[in-house]
């Protein structure tokens, strides 16, 4: 069984964030109740094509975008608008552990589902709210999308091509990681939160914005600026604080080399046929590569030229130098690796018979992960959970 078996979770998110974090919820073993309206569903149900394909080839309602991220969960469809709407998420707030929403700030407020209203009935709820800019602070009643908090949260600023080269300027990342990040973040937080529940017997609430976690999440970016005062720039596949480290160009395609020590250097000009550059005054330390990229690199472009992809990664790996090719998605589900670690997987499906699914990544000794379910249909568990609420 999951680690979270005997856990109930309260899903009143939809699109990425929160159902991104219940969803890894669900795959530790708790049980996920997600709340869609009527009719309508979580609005990644309908973001397509691509749809899965029914049992004769044809599009069904079902979204690859809402597949990536809602499995294991029981879809419950009530309309939070109506007062009976209210009592039955009132019923089932009284026997969760956690609720997760991503309304705008005060949006379950007037339907007295806030934190204020539901853990007064129910103290021991942990409450997590995910919105764009936090419950507090100017912008805190504006909605947040990913790419705009890519954008505002400094991401794009350093995601793209050097200026003054072709293709140059700012980029967002090619999936919604804001978002993502923002879902990794509430599942620490809530575990965080029901360890300090058991024991205290308190829950509380979770106050969680993309903007906070796109910031906190530069890293060594953000700490480069803070202690030099020098803003970071876009750099391609480069490293700010390593070389060389970013990719090059092959006989047949590119390689992208990750060397992070002295050691390695010396073994990458090795292989090249170029020992004489790890002595070179200018190259010897990682201090100096930085300083010196820009004689560097061009130094190592023609070297890199003369082999393939392949021959670069069978003779650098040799030496133990870190390196790797750059896989589009198709490549990344036949790597031998990914095969080998059951990254891909297929569930059954009640319209298409099975649906195809990407592992958790996370490997347990003792409880591992379960996968409960594929993603439902829009309210196919609406009558099996009321009937239970009934019964409780």
């Amino acid at each position: 069984m999951g680690p979270l078996k005997g856990i109930r979770v309260l899903d009143l998110s939809r699109i990425l964030a929160g159902p991104w974090a219940t969803q890894l919820l669900a795959d530790y073993g708790a049980t996920i109740w997600k709340i869609e309206r009527p009719g309508v569903g979580d609005d990644t149900r309908h973001w397509g094509p691509p749809f899965l394909k029914d049992r004769q080839g044809n599009d069904s309602a079902e979204s690859a975008y809402y597949l990536s991220t809602n499995r294991g969960k029981k879809s419950v469809a009530v309309d939070i608008t109506t007062a009976s709407g209210q009592a039955i998420i009132r019923q089932l707030a009284a026997r969760a552990d956690i609720l997760v929403e991503n309304f705008k700030v005060g949006g379950l407020k007037k339907y007295g589902l806030d934190y204020t209203a539901l853990s007064a009935e129910h103290p021991g709820l942990i409450y997590c709210s995910i919105t764009g800019f936090g419950q507090t602070g100017p912008d805190a009643g504006l909605a947040g999308y990913d790419a705009m908090v890519q954008a505002r949260g400094g991401l794009m600023s350093i995601t793209g091509e050097r200026d003054g080269l072709p293709g140059a300027g700012p980029q967002k990342v090619g999936v919604a990681v804001a978002d993502l990040m923002a879902g990794m973040y509430a599942v620490s937080a809530i575990l965080a939160a029901l360890h300090h529940r058991d024991k205290s017997g308190e829950g509380q609430q979770i106050d969680l914005a993309l903007l906070d976690t796109q910031v906190a999440w530069l890293a060594n970016q953000n700490i480069n600026y803070l202690i030099s005062g020098a803003v970071p720039l876009r750099q391609g596949t480069a490293h700010p604080n390593i070389v060389p480290y970013q990719a090059f160009p092959t006989r047949d395609g590119f390689l992208m080399l990750a060397v992070g020590n002295d050691r390695q250097f010396a073994a990458c000009c090795k292989v090249l046929g170029q020992p004489a550059l790890a002595r070179d005054p200018r190259f010897t330390t990682n201090r100096q590569r930085v300083k010196c990229r820009e004689q560097l690199i061009p130094l190592l472009e023609p070297l890199f030229r003369q082999n393939t992809t392949a021959e670069w990664q069978r003779l650098l790996a040799a030496e133990q130098v870190p390196c790797g090719p750059i896989n589009d998605v198709k490549q990344v589900f036949s790597d031998p690796q990914v095969l080998s670690r059951g990254m891909r997987l297929d569930l059954s499906h009640p319209v298409a018979g099975q649906v195809p699914q990407v592992a958790n990544p996370v490997k347990f000794s003792c409880t591992p992960v379960e996968y409960q379910g594929a993603p439902p249909l829009l309210g196919a568990d609406t009558e099996t959970v009321l009937d239970w609420l009934q019964e409780e």
